[in-house]
């Protein structure tokens, strides 16, 4: 009898679990180390790389049992700095890591520029990962947020760690009880509880950043989904809706914002604002007023949760449609301004011609404001 040759099998890539919060304080730290100790149960061999406490007795009470990687001390300016110990951590090599703050900015000299790179090469070397982040820090989130919060937000996170996960937790907490925990001294220190409440943690800027983090999660799980689908030779599951606003700098457009953010509300789904500029079209120089307008409705799109997409085609209407092919596009808003029917027999009009051609899509259309010569 031959003897049995057993195969190497290639070793599984690492696994990345990223929890994603509205803001500070709704738990996200907690929820890592109630799964560490979980894992640790389990028999999985466990460390932490590196967990900010924050000066929170629950969340510190549950480092005490896990293995802790001691940070590393780095001179700088003067001044000793303390940062999570790549090169211990690589050593050591356990099954999972846990690190926190992914988007922290590491002190200058350190090996990687950002904690996120730091996490990357533990993924690269086999090693699981789980980690924590605001909804703030991802990069195409961060001007939105900036602009609502009245805050500069420095440290980001690129979208592409975020489609490297192979799993998103949403930790969410609702408005009042995250004010709650701010107002009994559980996310700041006291002399700065009443300017966050007034700031940063106002009730309207935690609803977008609430309802940011549950559609970045919603959109995570739905892409993995449709790989998982297609990998495994599945039918696909249906396709989700999509909201495309068709912009222009004609006042009134804010109202086609705002009916377009409303029916991507009632879907729960992603809208696109959309604009297309004409090769003879020149807004910047010809026309300041309507290149002022057009980026103030560019500006309320993406607070409103759009992404803003500027195309640039010579026929308005047929530039739409390949969009709207393009991406599945299911909802259409429209602005209508009044014309006379010798223009839109002169001219045409980009409503009926898109349609003619797009017959499955619904078409919402949206009076606009006259405009004053």
């Amino acid at each position: 009898m031959s003897p049995q040759i057993e195969l190497d099998r290639p070793a599984e890539p690492a696994k990345l679990r990223v929890y994603i919060g509205a803001a500070p304080g709704v738990g996200k730290t907690y929820r890592m180390l109630e799964q560490a100790h979980r894992l640790k149960k389990q028999g999985v061999d466990i460390v932490i790389g590196l967990v900010e406490p924050h000066g929170r007795a629950e969340t510190a009470a549950l480092i005490d049992d896990l293995e802790v990687v001691p940070q590393k001390n780095i001179q700088y300016r003067n001044v000793t700095l303390r940062e999570m110990d790549l090169d211990a951590i690589l050593a050591r090599k356990p099954d999972t890591c846990i690190v926190d703050e992914l988007a922290h900015t590491n002190v200058p000299g350190s090996r990687n520029r950002k904690r996120y790179q730091d996490v990357l090469e533990l993924l690269d070397a086999g090693i699981n990962v789980m980690t924590a982040v605001n909804i703030q820090h991802l990069e195409t989130l961060n001007d939105a947020v900036s602009r609502s919060a009245s805050t500069q937000i420095r440290e980001t996170v690129p979208d592409s760690f975020l489609k490297r996960a192979d799993e998103v937790v949403n930790v969410d907490v609702t408005v009042d009880e995250l004010r709650t925990r701010l107002r009994e001294g559980k996310i700041y220190a006291p002399e700065k509880i009443e300017q966050a409440l007034a700031n940063f943690f106002r009730k309207g800027n935690l609803n977008m950043l609430r309802e940011l983090a549950l559609r970045t999660t919603a959109e995570q799980v739905g892409t993995a989904a449709a790989e998982y689908r297609r990998t495994q030779g599945l039918e696909q599951a249906p396709i989700p809706e999509k909201v495309m606003v068709c912009l222009s700098s004609r006042p009134g457009t804010e109202r086609l914002l705002r009916a377009g953010a409303r029916i991507a509300g009632r879907l729960a789904t992603n809208w696109y604002a959309v604009y297309v500029q004409t090769p003879d079209e020149d807004h910047r120089h010809g026309n300041p007023e309507a290149f002022a307008r057009l980026e103030e409705y560019e500006r309320m799109a993406r607070e409103l949760g759009a992404k803003v997409v500027q195309l640039t085609g010579k026929n308005v209407s047929d530039t739409l449609i390949d969009f709207a092919r393009q991406e599945n596009i299911s909802h259409v808003v429209f602005g209508q301004s009044a014309r006379s029917r010798f223009d839109i027999l002169l001219r045409g009009s980009v409503i009926n011609r898109f349609l003619a051609e797009m017959r499955e899509t619904t078409v919402q259309v949206v009076p606009l404001t006259k405009e004053k010569k």
